[in-house]
């Protein structure tokens, strides 16, 4: 085993396995992204306001217990808004003119795909940089297709 010295402070340690577990927590809630987007999931809440589970499941034609659970993940990570009191998930405005209304100009969740083009490429992505050759990136030119539009940056830029 490779030795440090001095060895890292704690505090260093635990400091970068949160930014660890925090990468690895968007790389999963962005595949829930596109699953909630591909169902319809944020366009229906988008359409129903306040809502169950149960609801939202009906609305869509989903199996409530993955709605129920793709929920939760989605309020622990600010995508949804959970009323504990009324037990009832709301997508916030901001939120459905980024996640549900494909005419929005700052509509973003289609990005999510060329991230997951990402790992489709992995192997190649891998022996471009053993190889230094150029890389077609196929799958990315494709999944680029489907982010926001490049009509889309003059509005974000206007927001921010």
């Amino acid at each position: 085993m490779t030795r440090f010295t001095p060895p890292p402070a704690p505090s260093e340690v635990e400091a970068f396995i949160g930014q660890v577990v925090t990468d690895l927590s968007a790389a999963f809630s962005g595949v829930l992204v596109n699953v909630g987007r591909k169902l319809g999931l944020y366009q229906a809440m988008a359409d129903l306001g306040a809502c169950t589970s149960v609801a939202l499941a009906e609305a869509t034609g989903i199996r409530e217990r993955y709605v129920r659970e793709w929920l939760a993940n989605q309020a622990a990570g600010g995508y949804v808004a959970y009323d504990p009191e009324k037990q009832t998930y709301a997508l916030p405005p901001a939120q459905a003119m980024v996640l549900a209304l494909d005419q929005s100009p700052i509509f973003m969740a289609p990005a999510f795909e060329v991230a997951a083009s990402f790992w489709l490429d992995e192997n190649q992505i891998v022996e471009t940089f053993r190889s230094g050759e150029a890389w077609a990136g196929t799958r990315i030119t494709i999944a680029c297709s489907a982010a926001p539009r490049a009509s889309s940056a003059p509005a974000i830029a206007r927001i921010w």
